[in-house]
């Protein structure tokens, strides 16, 4: 098996370091790449001084774009790629795990984790002012609670390969975690990430795929910690009501009209996690 990162660069994120830092601590080494559509001095140094290959995309910068050319940068020479998140952070065994389970399972084409959630807050002092800010590993977030409970059927690995139990951990929303993800590049040519959407991207593509042969194979170990902050792709396609949108036409590609506006009154009540 051969295992590459490619972390999607996108602007001069803070968090950018910690992410490379994370994926150079793995315990079994897989090569680390940077593809960017935002070149800049900042992203040039810390390629430089990790000694990871930049690759730079021309044209206007898209979340499909990006993806689309990460993970043919990836695929040069590799069969499986994660798209890693430059804001979010690996364990140190996310390679261990995705190895064991291609072993196991040698039909794989999505492997993918649970994860815990990164939250950027101040803390109020009794007179009122603020402590800096400080970064806290929040582990009991109900969103992800209710992703564990809508993954169930996966648990059963034995019969992660048939369309109808992939498919029924997508339809009540995507309850795998995005920056988790690596996928199979398969020698058919088939594209991935062909959605129009620029929020509900991954959530259709996984709906794609679990209709095409090969197993979702999902550790429920921890392997990702997922960064919640004002800056984050997420927040801004919820400000942008891009995000209710899109998810509610992925909604309509699945159920009769009167259960979609159901399930987007409980999804626009878990927004609030973001705020």
């Amino acid at each position: 098996m051969t295992h590459a990162f490619v972390v999607c660069a996108y602007g001069d994120s803070p968090y950018l370091e910690g992410c490379l830092r994370s994926l150079l601590k793995q315990t079994i080494k897989s090569d680390i790449l940077l593809a960017t559509s935002t070149p800049s001095a900042y992203l040039a140094r810390l390629a430089k001084q990790y000694q990871i290959p930049l690759f730079v995309r021309e044209g206007e910068s898209g979340l499909k774009e990006d993806w689309r050319f990460a993970l043919r940068v990836g695929g040069r020479r590799h069969t499986f790629v994660t798209l890693a998140h430059q804001d979010d952070r690996y364990h140190r065994d996310y390679t261990r795990e995705l190895l064991a389970a291609y072993k196991k399972y040698p039909d794989l084409t999505v492997f993918a984790s649970d994860y815990v959630v990164l939250k950027t807050c101040k803390k109020r002092l009794a007179d009122g002012t603020f402590l800096p800010k400080k970064t806290q590993l929040i582990c009991k977030d109900r969103v992800r609670f209710v992703k564990k409970l809508l993954r169930l059927p996966l648990r059963l690995h034995a019969l992660a390969d048939r369309s109808a139990v992939k498919r029924s951990v997508l339809c009540l929303g995507n309850s795998i975690c995005c920056p988790s993800c690596t996928y199979r590049l398969l020698p058919d040519g088939k594209a991935l990430f062909e959605s129009g959407f620029s929020f509900a991207l991954d959530w259709d593509n996984l709906w794609t795929l679990a209709g095409r042969p090969g197993r979702f194979i999902v550790s429920e170990r921890p392997l990702v910690a997922y960064r919640i902050h004002a800056g984050a792709a997420t927040k801004a396609c919820l400000d942008s009501g891009r995000r209710e949108s899109e998810e509610k036409t992925m909604f309509q590609k699945i159920w009769p009209e009167p259960f979609v506006r159901l399930l987007m009154y409980f999804y626009k009540r878990a927004y609030k996690e973001y705020e």
